[in-house]
């Protein structure tokens, strides 16, 4: 049995698709009979998502912490500590936390998001676990902002950019990449039965800027919304409804990252209106995605998901695969998504399809609502052959030797 300690950003970052994204790991490892906990050390004030607006207090974010481990199997395995003000250790005793910290076989920081270095905290063995590959890799290669400073805190690399380190994937690794892999989930927790709604839905920030990168001569964008422009009519060449749920209130959404400050903002009235007039149902994701199993919730009742991925995972072809998609897939719920070049490792074309063209997309929907008990059914066979949390982290251990 390994000590091992899941860092993340739950408290900063007080948002659904995180918590899914970071506690199916740390559940994940627990499940498979280790020492598992969370932790949270960044330096960055808390979100409190009732305000709206970064807080200099933990008044939302410890209740928040206190519940969200309990519901996820690690009640009395979670620890917070204040970096931003008086350096106090909440949820566990400070000498325990050190302790644990200093003893851990690994400890997972979950998207290279914390500087515990600069937070003066001592680890064994720190991992950075790439949820959201690319931008690093170009930074790194580069000398970009402090990207050098954050991979040297680290003594391993594992990322969910499964085509990366590839003879046919130009993506500079980091180094000491020892391992790819991809989103944990879950499946007991998704397990549902026929879908509430008609809808094709997905969620995400519409505009965001400060990530934008250039690598070999050519511009590399992180906003989603340059992809969803090019397929702006598929709503009206559809029979299924499509909707995206998106931050309509002005920077409901943005994070500072390493090397760069990313900030979201509002849909532009403009944008709504042309998505509107070209069949989008266009829904504020305020409304569900502070809650964890509402969430949950918005995407079981959906009839499947129909999304883009960033352009630079695009143009690359990284390999990478949305977490938020893979749980669409375990709760049984056709995939439609834009080639990252992940059917290097994912079969596609019953389930879950990927797609460069819009004749892509509209032979994929067709696809679907020919057959679609086969199709949920393909999506779930896949969730659970190759996103199955004790499989992805069994695998992902030994691939680091633990």
């Amino acid at each position: 049995m390994a000590r091992l300690i899941v860092l993340g950003t739950l408290a900063s970052d007080a948002f659904a698709g995180m918590t899914w994204m970071t506690m199916q790991v740390a559940a994940g490892l627990r499940r498979l009979g280790h020492d598992v906990y969370y932790f949270e050390t960044t330096s960055d004030w808390p979100y409190d998502p009732l305000r709206r607006c970064k807080v200099c207090d933990s008044d939302y974010a410890i209740p928040y912490l206190e519940q969200v481990a309990k519901r996820f199997g690690l009640a009395g395995r979670w620890a917070y500590r204040r970096s931003y003000s008086d350096k106090a250790w909440l949820g566990m005793e400070a000498a325990r936390a050190t302790e644990l910290l200093a003893s851990a076989d690994a400890v997972f920081n979950i998207a290279g998001a914390t500087r515990v270095a600069q937070e003066n905290l001592r680890v064994r063995r720190l991992v950075f676990f790439g949820t959201d590959p690319v931008w690093h890799e170009l930074a790194f290669s580069q000398g970009i902002g402090d990207a050098a400073d954050v991979l040297a805190e680290h003594n391993d690399v594992v990322t969910y950019g499964e085509n990366i380190g590839r003879a046919d994937c130009i993506i500079p690794p980091l180094p000491r990449l020892r391992a790819t892999t991809r989103q944990p989930i879950l499946m007991d927790l998704w397990k549902s039965g026929p879908p509430a709604r008609q809808e094709f839905t997905t969620v995400g920030n519409w505009l965001q800027t400060g990530r934008d990168i250039e690598y070999r001569g050519e511009s590399y964008l992180w906003s989603k919304h340059h992809e969803f422009m090019k397929f702006l009519d598929v709503p009206l060449a559809v029979a299924q409804p499509v909707e995206l749920a998106t931050n309509l209130n002005d920077i409901e959404a943005g994070w500072k990252g390493q090397g760069a400050t990313v900030a979201g903002f509002a849909m532009p009235r403009d944008d709504r209106a042309l998505l509107g007039d070209s069949g989008w149902r266009i829904t504020s994701a305020s409304d569900f995605t502070t809650d964890p199993w509402a969430y949950h919730d918005y995407i079981v009742a959906s009839s499947g998901e129909f999304t883009v991925a960033r352009d630079l995972n695009v143009r690359l072809k990284s390999g990478w695969f949305s977490e938020r998609s893979a749980c669409y897939l375990a709760a049984g719920r056709p995939v439609i998504t834009q080639d990252t070049g992940f059917g290097s490792v994912l079969p596609t074309g019953e389930g879950l399809f990927s797609f460069t063209t819009r004749d892509d997309i509209l032979g994929a929907f067709d696809a679907v609502a020919t057959d679609y008990k086969r199709h949920s059914n393909a999506a779930y066979a896949i969730a659970h052959e190759y996103f199955r949390a004790e499989a992805v982290l069994s695998k992902l251990l030994a691939d680091l030797g633990l």
